[in-house]
């Protein structure tokens, strides 16, 4: 597989139906090699988005460069560019390795090239004991890799994957994520996930684009977007959020269950700040700062943390197991103020 040294580039990409805008104005630089996301709910435009990219759809106005090539008008077949569907779209009829090979085949390509470079994808996906077998002998993970091989093995500059990952059960969903990352690492090669499971979307992300409407309202790192969410959408989307509201006068955010302190300081007097579950600490005594009185009323055992509901203001916890709260407990919370993160609203 060949490295790539330029990356993906959307200008201006807008698409309609019906009158209804679906995708809005989005301009977005996808590096070479990079495991890059869209991620949003349903109907937030980003299979669109990525159709158009494949060239399964036609985009209203802007441009699609790959390596500095215009491929707008390019048909689908033409640009360098395989998907990997939901259903990953596999013929039953067909061994994997005529799976694999039907690409190939279709652009006639030599036999003895074809025989190789399935083998090679074979291997690489470590399918190695399985190209006599045909898709209803393969456990979901197995088709996903075949899946996979029948659009690398077309050396493809980009690989779309449209949700691939969404028909698998829990467990293997998470052993395929790890597994999807470090192939595309190895392969050092683009790849574009859509998905709407944020777990997902952290795991295997260099970048992520968060979409709400047709439009990118956040994009950057896993760590940053999540860290630093910039409004209730991608707060409360990507993960889990306490949303605060109040106002902010003489160096203070006033809120309706205390006073606090905040290490970045906002530009509005009213608005919102939001802080993870997992970032409270529960205290037995009054933190220095930013201390809140509060009593348990739901607890929620998860295994490997516990979920506590509290009260005031509805706030959500996530502690370790490795203490116990009954409800009616009464806890300090330390909301450190460099947790909590100073929203756009």
């Amino acid at each position: 597989m060949t490295m790539i040294s330029k990356g993906l580039f959307l200008q201006g990409i807008t698409k309609a139906y019906d009158g209804v805008e679906a995708v809005k104005n989005i301009s977005l630089e996808i590096k070479s090699g990079e495991f890059f996301t869209l991620l949003g709910p349903s109907g937030c435009g980003k299979t669109t988005l990525l159709r158009m990219i494949a060239g399964l759809e036609l985009q209203d106005s802007g441009t699609i460069l790959l390596e500095d090539q215009d491929i707008t008008r390019l048909p689908a077949i033409k640009r360098q560019i395989n998907t990997v569907f939901q259903n990953y779209a596999l013929f039953p009829h067909l061994s994997i390795f005529e799976n694999i090979a039907f690409g190939l085949r279709a652009r006639k390509i030599a036999e003895q090239e074809i025989h190789a470079r399935v083998q090679n994808a074979l291997d690489m996906l470590e399918l190695g004991e399985m190209p006599k077998r045909y898709p209803h002998q393969l456990s979901g993970g197995q088709k996903q890799r075949v899946a996979l091989a029948r659009a690398l093995v077309n050396e493809p500059k980009v690989l779309l994957l449209d949700e691939p990952m969404s028909a698998l059960d829990a467990k293997l969903r998470a052993q395929v994520q790890v597994e999807l990352r470090r192939l595309q690492k190895k392969l050092g090669q683009t790849f574009i996930l859509v998905t709407h499971d944020q777990d997902e979307a952290l795991v295997v992300s260099d970048r992520i684009a968060v979409m709400k409407d047709g439009q990118i309202v956040q994009f950057g790192t896993p760590e940053a977007v999540y860290d630093f969410p910039k409004n209730k959408f991608v707060a409360q989307f990507l993960g889990a959020a306490n949303l605060l509201s109040g106002r902010f006068h003489d160096g203070i955010f006033h809120t309706d269950i205390g006073a606090l302190e905040l290490k970045t300081l906002p530009s509005w007097e009213q608005g919102t700040i939001a802080i993870r579950p997992e970032w409270i600490k529960i205290s037995d005594t009054k933190p220095e700062k930013n201390g809140i009185r509060a009593k348990v009323n739901e607890i929620i055992y998860r295994g490997t943390n516990l979920d506590l509901g509290v009260e005031p203001g509805g706030i959500r916890v996530r502690s370790n197991t490795y203490k116990r709260f009954n409800i009616g407990d009464e806890v300090w919370l330390d909301l450190a103020p460099e947790d909590l993160v100073v929203l756009n609203e």
